[in-house]
């Protein structure tokens, strides 16, 4: 590949950890672009110095302001430049959303390069039903607000996929437990370095394991899909519970019938008794 790339916009996906999963094509174009917009220029300095790249770097991250992305739209319109995050692909829990779309909205050329995700890389290792799957970026900080975002997912057909930090993992799973009971659950860890590790179980024995056992590292947390975990007295009122944070009692009795099979009828009775 000659370094002969088009002016436009070139979002360039990088290793999560193993430097050895950085793509021909990514090497040829990070050479081949005019700057590179990052949001660290310590951590993509390392990797281009890694690469035996020089290149000129500028910060982009979550706090740059409207100047600092008309900046960079304005260099994109008369030459190549990439954009990468600190680690895997860019936009993914990353900044940059904005970046592109203006971009595109002023008909520059904007061009994808595949390559690492944590995500998928996670949902392939887990052995959760993979045929449909859903991203949430991070669950939230605050307990009542992690709770709320759990519940308003639990009826969602489809593997649940999450990023989250080793210092919160004991909540979040605390918090599964709790709102969805029953499920299967993953945490994938330290993905593609040395240490990796992928380990499944219900969220109260993964609890007890990263208790005796402290995780490091980045985390993808994975919930397995509803529908086939044993359903007790205790389970479904957990299910109503989680569903009447933002519904009615009927429409409650309605989402949990549907992911259980148990009679509606004795559902509503029973949430209204819980409501």
């Amino acid at each position: 590949m000659e370094n002969t790339l088009s002016p436009g916009l070139y979002i360039v996906a990088t290793p999560i950890g193993n430097l050895g999963d950085i793509t021909l094509r990514a090497v040829e174009t990070l050479k081949g672009v005019a700057a590179v917009a990052c949001e660290d220029t310590r951590v993509t300095g390392k990797l281009l110095h890694h690469l035996g790249i020089k290149q000129r770097l500028i910060r982009y991250d979550d706090h740059a302001s409207e100047g600092d992305r008309e900046r960079l739209l304005a260099l994109m319109e008369a030459e190549p430049m990439a954009l990468v995050s600190d680690a895997g692909t860019p936009l993914i829990s990353d900044p940059g959303y904005r970046l592109v779309r203006i971009a595109r909205e002023r008909g520059i050329a904007v061009t994808s390069l595949p390559g690492p995700n944590a995500a998928v890389l996670a949902m392939t290792l887990s052995g959760l039903p993979n045929d449909r799957f859903l991203f949430a970026g991070f669950l939230p900080n605050k307990a009542k607000a992690r709770e709320d975002t759990l519940a308003s997912l639990a009826n969602v057909p489809a593997t649940l996929v999450f990023y989250e930090t080793a210092p919160r993992l004991d909540a979040s799973l605390a918090a599964i437990g709790e709102v969805l009971p029953g499920r299967e659950v993953a945490v994938a860890r330290e993905l593609t370095k040395k240490f990796e590790e992928c380990r499944s179980g219900p969220p109260g024995e993964l609890a007890a394991h990263y208790a005796a056992h402290p995780p490091k590292g980045e985390i993808v947390l994975l919930i397995g899909p509803p529908g086939d975990e044993p359903v007790g007295e205790v389970d479904v009122d957990a299910l109503l519970r989680a569903a009447l944070v933002d519904a009615k009692a009927s429409q409650a009795a309605g989402m949990v019938a549907k992911a259980t099979g148990l009679d509606r009828k004795t559902l509503y009775a029973r949430a209204m008794e819980l409501k």
